[in-house]
C-alpha cells in the first residue's frame, strides 16, 4: 500500500539531489574538467600551441584605470571566484581526476606588462599570440593571466591606462567558458565600484556543480533524472555504426597514427544578402537560426557523403546551466551532445526542419549527461570512436549585443570599458 506521502506526490514521488553550498575546497573534478585534463595528457607534448585558451582583450574606451587597482580587483575576484585558482590533477591514491582550491596570492595567476605597442601589427601579434601560446600550468592552479598593453609611449611613468590601452585576460577553458564571460565583468566592475569583498563561500562556486553532478549521477533511483536521460540516449543512439567517422575523416581505420594534437575547423560564413533570406525564411517558418543553419548543415554534410549514408550524427555545443543558481557562477559547464538525424532523401527540406527543433528541444532536455556517459552508455569503453564533425553557430548579432553590454556602463565615472572586438 502506498504511503500517503507517495500518494500526495503523484506516480513519482523522487526528489532529485539539491544544488547547495557545499564550503568544500576539495573534490572529484567535473566530467568536463576530466575531459580536459585527459585531453591535455594526449596532446601537450605535441605542439606548442593552446587550443583551451579564452582571450579576453579589454579596451579603455574612455577615461583612465590605474594598473594597480587593476591587480587588486583580480584579486578579488581569484579569492571570491575560487575556480580561478582551482588546481586540477590525478590523485593516485583515490584513482581519480580531483579538483583543489588554493590559496589566492600574486603568484597564483600570471601577471605581463607591455609598453609602447604603437602599430596594429604588435597589438594583433600580441594578442595571437597570447590567444594560441602556452602558459597555464591548471595542475597548480595557475589558470588566469593578465597582460597590461600600453599603446603610448614608453615615457608615461603614471602607471594608468588611458584611451586604446588594452587589458588583455587569458582564462584556461579548464576553468572558463562563455557563459562566464558576463558574469566575470559584472564581478569586476562590482567591486571596483564599492570595493568589497564577500566572504568566500558566501555563494555557489564551480566546485559545488561538481559535487551536484556526482550526487546526481550515483543516483540510483529508477525515476531519477539521470536514469531517465540515460534512457533517452540510449534510445536516440541505439543502433548507430560509431565507425561511420570514416566516411569524413580518409583512412580513420589505420592503425599505425600517431596522436598530433591538430584539428580542422572550417567557418561557414554567409553575405548580407544570404543571411537577410535565411531570417525572412526562418521568421515565415517560426524557426530559429540556429534549426535553420543546423538543417543546412546536415543537408551539407548528406551531399557531401554523396547520399551514400542517411544516418548522420553530429555534435554540438551546449551551456549546460539548467539552474537558476549556476547562471552567474564562473567555471566550465559546457557539454558535448550528438544529434542523430535520419535524413529521407524522398522528403522535402520543409520536412526535414520540421524535425530540428523538435530534435533539439529533447536533446535540450536531457543534456545534462556527461558526453563521456553518452559514449559509454553506447558500449564504446574500448575503442572510443566519436563522431567527426563539430557544429557551433554563432551570430554577429549577439556578439555586438555582448559588446554593447559591456559598453554601456561606465564605472565610477571614471573609464569605460569594452570588448576589443575589432583587430583589422
Amino acid at each position: 500500500m502506498l504511503s500517503r506521502e507517495r500518494l500526495a506526490a503523484g506516480t513519482n514521488p523522487h526528489k532529485e539531489p539539491q544544488f547547495t553550498t557545499s564550503g568544500r575546497t576539495e573534490a572529484v573534478a567535473s566530467f568536463i574538467q576530466q575531459r580536459i585534463w585527459l585531453h591535455d595528457q594526449l596532446y601537450s607534448h605535441s605542439s606548442d600551441l593552446s587550443v583551451y585558451n579564452i582571450l579576453v582583450p579589454l579596451i579603455i574606451k574612455q577615461g583612465s584605470l590605474s594598473i594597480e587597482r587593476i591587480r587588486s580587483v583580480l584579486l578579488t575576484l581569484i579569492e571570491q571566484h575560487s575556480v580561478l585558482r582551482t588546481a586540477v590533477r590525478f590523485n593516485p591514491q583515490s584513482n581519480q581526476i580531483e579538483q583543489y582550491i588554493q590559496a589566492a596570492t600574486d603568484e597564483i595567476y600570471s601577471f605581463q606588462h607591455s609598453r609602447n605597442i604603437n602599430t596594429s601589427e604588435q597589438l594583433d601579434q600580441l594578442l595571437t599570440k597570447e590567444s594560441t601560446g602556452k602558459i597555464f600550468d591548471f595542475e597548480k592552479g595557475k589558470v588566469l593571466r593578465c597582460h597590461i598593453v600600453q599603446r603610448q609611449d614608453d615615457n608615461n611613468t603614471e602607471s594608468l591606462l588611458y584611451e586604446n590601452d588594452i587589458i588583455a585576460l587569458r582564462f584556461h577553458h579548464i576553468t572558463f567558458d562563455n557563459s562566464s564571460l558576463m558574469p566575470f565583468i559584472k564581478a569586476f566592475k562590482q567591486i571596483d565600484l564599492t570595493n568589497e569583498q564577500q566572504s568566500i563561500f558566501s555563494v555557489s562556486q564551480y566546485i559545488d556543480f561538481a559535487i551536484h553532478e556526482q550526487m546526481l549521477l550515483a543516483d540510483t533511483n529508477i525515476d531519477s533524472k539521470m536514469n531517465k536521460v540515460r534512457r533517452y540516449w540510449s534510445n536516440l543512439m541505439d543502433g548507430y555504426d560509431w565507425n561511420r567517422i570514416q566516411h569524413f575523416v580518409p583512412d580513420e581505420n589505420k592503425t599505425d597514427q600517431v596522436r598530433s594534437g591538430r584539428a580542422y575547423s572550417i567557418v561557414l560564413s554567409f553575405d548580407e544578402s544570404i543571411v537577410d533570406a535565411m531570417i525572412s525564411f526562418a521568421s515565415s517558418n517560426n524557426l530559429t537560426m540556429f534549426s535553420l543553419s543546423f538543417a543546412c548543415y546536415f543537408v551539407f554534410l548528406y551531399k557531401l557523403i554523396n547520399m551514400d549514408d542517411d544516418n548522420l550524427c553530429v555534435r554540438s555545443v551546449l551551456a549546460n546551466r539548467p539552474k537558476q543558481e549556476m547562471k552567474d557562477i564562473t567555471g566550465m559547464f559546457v557539454n558535448l551532445v550528438p544529434y542523430r538525424m535520419k535524413m529521407e532523401a524522398n522528403n522535402s527540406f520543409e520536412y526535414l526542419i520540421r524535425k530540428i527543433p523538435e530534435l533539439s528541444s529533447n536533446v535540450l532536455e536531457h543534456s545534462c549527461l556527461p558526453y563521456q556517459q553518452i559514449i559509454n552508455s553506447q558500449d564504446q569503453q574500448n575503442h572510443q570512436v566519436l563522431p567527426s564533425t563539430l557544429f557551433q553557430y554563432e551570430s554577429l548579432v549577439s556578439s555586438v549585443t555582448a559588446k554593447n553590454n559591456i559598453e554601456s556602463s561606465t564605472i565610477e565615472g571614471n573609464y569605460v570599458l569594452a570588448v576589443y572586438f575589432d583587430r583589422d
